[in-house]
């Protein structure tokens, strides 16, 4: 009779335990997923960072509860719940290893960079590049002084027509599209270098306003390819992509799993083995 008891005891203990482990996997997991989705909607390389660490530490943790719950199902011979963890076990690991690959791409961010130096620098770039040249025609003598409003005002025009692809090329998920849109910044570019060259024969007396024009475009341009070479990267719109595809159902399928493993615990009745 002692021993019944002692063994009953035993046997609730393992149980309430099973059944706190499952219960903490489900919130444990819960967060894990939630940092791995704030990571991917993060607008800052830092904020990515962040989540990404609370999602790896939020992830360990997921699996040293399943090391723990492990060895008391089989204890306490459960095969309907260890087979509902073992199910949970093998999609969390196709889960964790699809994470790494999001979380990566989240941290490099090069959608963000790319919008960073569109907003910023590019921009810094083409006003500068416009005060320049509209200096110079100002300084056309008379006769040419509308011919060197027109080239400037085009060169100008060129550069903000770059400015307005920027944008869809970092949102652009398609490398034939993306294409496309660099061929017309091209020849944007070589519609303001043209004007330019024009504008220098026609105000010599502009060199120095001329040579600040022709730096800043120099600039813009070479802003313009760093922009492009990050938003064909497409980091973040990758990250998106991945999470809101394979991975939103291997977590609805991992969050069933622990649903279930959780429920069919709750339902077990405090009986002996023996």
């Amino acid at each position: 009779m002692a021993g019944c008891v002692r063994e009953l005891g035993t046997t609730l203990q393992r149980l309430m335990e099973a059944r706190r482990l499952a219960a903490d996997l489900v919130v444990q997991f819960t967060q894990a997923a939630n940092a791995t989705n704030l990571a991917v909607m993060a607008d800052s390389d830092e904020g990515a960072a962040t989540y990404a660490r609370e999602s790896q530490q939020k992830t360990e943790a997921v699996q040293k509860e399943v090391d723990a719950l492990r060895p008391i199902l089989v204890d306490l011979g459960y095969s309907n719940e260890s087979r509902l963890l073992d199910q949970f076990a093998t999609q969390f690991t196709q889960l964790r290893s699809l994470d790494r690959s999001i979380l990566e791409l989240a941290i490099e961010s090069t959608n963000l960079k790319a919008q960073r130096l569109s907003f910023r620098d590019a921009q810094e770039a083409a006003t500068a590049f416009g005060d320049a040249i509209e200096s110079a025609a100002s300084k056309a003598p008379a006769p040419d002084a509308w011919h060197a409003k027109a080239l400037s005002a085009g060169a100008v025009a060129a550069l903000r027509q770059i400015q307005v692809l920027q944008a869809p090329h970092i949102a652009e998920a398609d490398d034939e599209a993306m294409t496309r849109m660099e061929a017309q910044m091209k020849a944007s570019a070589d519609e303001a270098r043209s004007a330019l060259m024009a504008l220098t024969g026609l105000v010599p007396s502009a060199r120095s306003q001329i040579a600040a024009a022709s730096a800043a475009l120099d600039r813009f341009i070479d802003l313009n390819a760093q922009i492009t070479e990050l938003s064909r990267r497409n980091s973040n719109v990758r990250s998106l992509a991945l999470s809101l595809g394979q991975r939103r159902k291997l977590t609805a399928a991992c969050e069933d799993s622990l649903r279930a493993l959780r429920d069919t615990l709750e339902k077990r009745e405090f009986t002996a083995t023996r």
